[in-house]
């Protein structure tokens, strides 16, 4: 195994591997010993991780050990928390798994909340609950708040308060040199600015502090309407959109479900289109404001009502047992019915495999300037287009997605990472370059030269160090 720059690098030995448990206090693990095969699983199945040894961290010292121990044989770290994301674990690297490091801390007084490294959105949504407060976590409970956050963040509440990278007040992060520091934006305004959307190029966090946000109720849910309705239900999405408040948070999604066993039996064997809303408003406003949808035609189900924020976990009605999938994105200037036509034809029932093609609303608070500048990109994107499928033939699946992007690139300004799902390779050094805004391009790349040299956390979509003035990340 070699190195980002074709150097050889050690692989640790068992000698090595136990002078590291010693100086950890959670497991450490390597192939064939017990809790190995548990340890590297998460979310998604498709792809296996082959490190040569795990480190279960309990906190931040067990991953300053680890990381240490990495950068002096030249490896690779990987980092893991609920494992949603793409997994990449080069063999004879290390994986730091987070996943112990689960505490939330909510203090209702500053309206802020300490989240451990591994903590999921489901736990952080509940202690915060508890105080008349929400964070601005994602669609889906089971995610790791914290990657979740690195990435950007675009959750219910995103066209009021913007990216949940927006939020963060201060991170604790271990860098290549594995040493542990407390970054906010005046102790380091640079490294502040990258690890909010540069993700886990910078070092592993181990914890954060976010703001949260004066959130208790809200109306949401969804509304699902059969599959003879789904050309009229996007393009009505898309008018609609035009001039909703900042206080309407939406997307729409369309799938071909099978017909098994254990799916609710309004989606069972159906080609659908699914709204889901969540508006911050009073109920009779957000009854007002959906009207025109409901006027398409009639739903297979429909739950929009007022809810307790605690209870958005289930508007997207998405699965939370781990599974074998990938998805692509694209965000997006515009969008008409020019290009949803072909997009939902590729997409619906004639297509080689079942695909969820999704489109949220952007725009409100999402394209305003943070308080604290981050390197979140594109933000005047006024949609984005998600495309996902369950992984069966690899070649299939990403030639579907393809084509259904390319329907799509005139108006395309880039890409979101927290949106590119488990496809088992790192993406190529020009797909990486598209999530970022140019400057911040050469600015994370610049950076990574200065705190990360070796690339020591390159088994992610990299952004390789590169020191030069008007110089693009390399490939990693």
């Amino acid at each position: 195994m070699t190195n980002h720059t074709g150097t050889p690098a050690s692989t640790p030995s068992t000698t090595t591997i136990d002078t590291l448990a010693e100086r950890v206090l959670g497991p450490v693990l390597r192939p064939g010993d017990d809790g190995f095969e548990q340890e590297r699983s998460g979310f998604q199945t498709a792809f296996q991780l082959r490190p040569a040894v795990i480190v279960g961290a309990t906190g931040s010292d067990d991953v300053s050990a680890a990381v240490g121990h990495a950068a002096e044989r030249g490896l690779p770290v990987a980092v893991r928390a609920g494992g949603h994301g793409a997994p990449f674990a080069a063999e004879g690297g290390v994986l730091i798994s987070t996943r112990r490091m689960d505490a939330v801390h909510v203090d209702p007084n500053t309206r802020t909340a300490r989240l451990g490294a591994g903590v999921r959105w489901e736990k952080v949504v509940a202690e915060a609950a508890r105080h008349g407060l929400a964070p601005l976590n994602g669609s889906s409970p089971g995610v790791g708040a914290v990657p979740y956050t690195l990435g950007g963040g675009l959750g219910h509440l995103a066209r009021r308060y913007g990216y949940a990278a927006d939020h963060v007040r201060s991170i604790d992060v271990v860098g290549a040199d594995a040493r542990l520091r407390h970054v906010t934006a005046d102790s380091d305004p640079d490294l502040f600015w990258a690890l909010r959307g540069g993700r886990d190029n910078f070092g592993v966090v181990t914890g954060m502090e976010v703001g949260l946000v004066p959130v208790e109720r809200i109306f949401g849910g969804s509304m699902v309407f059969d599959g003879g309705l789904v050309e009229e239900v996007l393009h009505a999405y898309l008018e609609w959109t035009r001039s909703l408040p900042e206080e309407m948070t939406s997307s729409v999604a369309t799938v071909v479900y099978p017909d098994v066993p254990g799916l609710p039996d309004h989606l069972r064997g159906r080609h659908v289109a699914q709204v889901r809303i969540a508006f911050t408003g009073t109920a009779a406003e957000g009854e007002q404001l959906v009207a025109p949808l409901r006027a398409v035609g009639p739903r297979l189900k429909d739950t929009l009502a007022e809810m307790p924020y605690a209870a958005s976990g289930a508007i997207y009605e998405e699965p939370d047992t781990p599974h074998a999938y990938c998805g692509d994105n694209a965000m997006l200037q515009r969008l008409d019915a020019s290009v949803v036509r072909p997009i939902a034809e590729l997409t619906g029932p004639d297509a080689p495999v079942m695909c969820v093609m999704g489109i949220r609303h952007l725009g409100g608070a999402l394209a305003g300037p943070p308080a604290a500048p981050s390197a979140v990109g594109h933000r005047a994107a006024r949609y984005l287009l998600t495309i996902l499928s369950p992984l069966g033939e690899r070649e299939v699946v990403r030639a579907v997605h393809r084509r259904v992007l390319e329907q799509a690139a005139p108006w395309a300004m880039g890409t979101s990472l927290n949106f590119v799902f488990g496809d088992g390779e790192r993406l190529s050094p020009e797909r990486v370059r598209a999530a970022y805004d140019p400057g911040d391009r050469t600015r994370l790349a610049a950076l990574k030269a200065r705190v990360d040299p070796a690339n020591t956390f390159r088994m992610n979509h990299n952004v390789a160090p590169h020191a030069g003035p008007s110089a693009e990340p390399a490939s990693g």
